[in-house]
């Protein structure tokens, strides 16, 4: 009997040895908004009071070879918002799989303008047209930066095909500007397939960033094809305060549809933990039907933890 206790007790003692030799650790922060929305006139809405909440936990570690692992798992809401893992290796890029969490590709540059809060389109309605966004469910993601150029691609594997894209991206060929070009294809069905492409470029000037963006989805099917013109503004009147103008056009093959066009502001406060937030956008023509323009206000307190 001493004999096994003294088998159990090394065994223990060797775990607790083997754990405390991984240099890692696991952080959890989150945040809690109060926020006002109102849709407009144009629509009915309930009430426009309501809240949320984000938890996130984040872990890191290092590997004995250099290489560093991180993690990170959202809650919002206590429903799973979002995970990624990242393999960080150095000089020879970074390799991630992301769930719901766009780490590499395409849709991690689906739009890529300056702004104080929302972009001008989002929130509007429920449907992004014109965004080149391949969905983020169980994804590969590779990114690698080398004399100024960033490659940065995505795989995933879908019931009919897959998903995938590659983006490059220069920062230093002019002071101050971005440059980047990106192309995906996206598999609908055995029979049906969006090909996108996007490219923008942005310049800072002191506190001031410019940014236009040209997107175009390719769809199988005749008469369909979506292009996307957007362009933006945005600059830190000081440390604390930032405010941004932004507008974007799609334009739809099928020439029955209307140009859907957005604009809208933003603005943001930060002081400390706590950010004071305000966006104020209108979309005109929704997904191309004449006369159907929704627009979102939205004020908001929010507290970092």
């Amino acid at each position: 009997m001493n004999n096994l206790k003294k088998l159990g007790l090394t065994a223990l003692a060797g775990s607790l040895v083997a754990s405390t030799a991984v240099a890692g650790s696991l952080d959890v922060s989150g945040t809690a908004k109060v926020k006002y929305q109102s849709k407009g006139s144009e629509r009915v809405s309930a009430n426009p009071w309501s809240d949320s909440t984000t938890i996130t936990f984040s872990g890191s570690g290092d590997l004995d070879n250099g290489m560093a692992i991180s993690y990170g798992y959202t809650m919002a809401n206590a429903v799973f918002s979002s995970s990624k893992l990242a393999l960080d290796m150095g000089d020879a890029g970074v390799i991630s799989f992301g769930n719901v969490s766009h780490q590499a590709g395409i849709s991690k540059y689906s739009d890529v303008m300056p702004t104080a809060g929302e972009q001008v389109w989002d929130d509007v309605d429920g449907t992004d047209n014109g965004v080149t966004d391949l969905g983020g469910d169980n994804t590969l993601g590779y990114e690698m930066t080398m004399n100024g150029i960033t490659a940065s691609a995505s795989y995933a594997r879908t019931g009919l095909g897959t998903d995938n894209s590659i983006v490059l991206i220069a920062n230093e060929l002019v002071d101050g500007a971005s440059f980047g070009i990106g192309s995906g294809t996206n598999v609908i069905s055995n029979t049906s397939e969006d090909d996108m492409t996007t490219m923008w470029a942005k310049y800072t000037a002191g506190a001031a960033t410019f940014g236009v963006q040209l997107s175009e989805i390719d769809k199988t099917a005749a008469n369909s094809d979506v292009d996307r013109e957007a362009a933006s503004i945005s600059v830190a009147v000081n440390e604390n305060l930032s405010v941004s103008y932004g507008i974007s056009t799609v334009e739809y093959e099928d020439s029955t549809k209307s140009d859907e066009e957005s604009s809208g502001f933003s603005a943001s406060y930060t002081m400390g933990s706590m950010t004071l937030g305000a966006v104020a956008n209108k979309t005109d023509s929704i997904s191309g039907t004449a006369g159907t323009d929704y627009s979102f206000t939205e004020v908001s307190l929010a507290f970092a933890f």
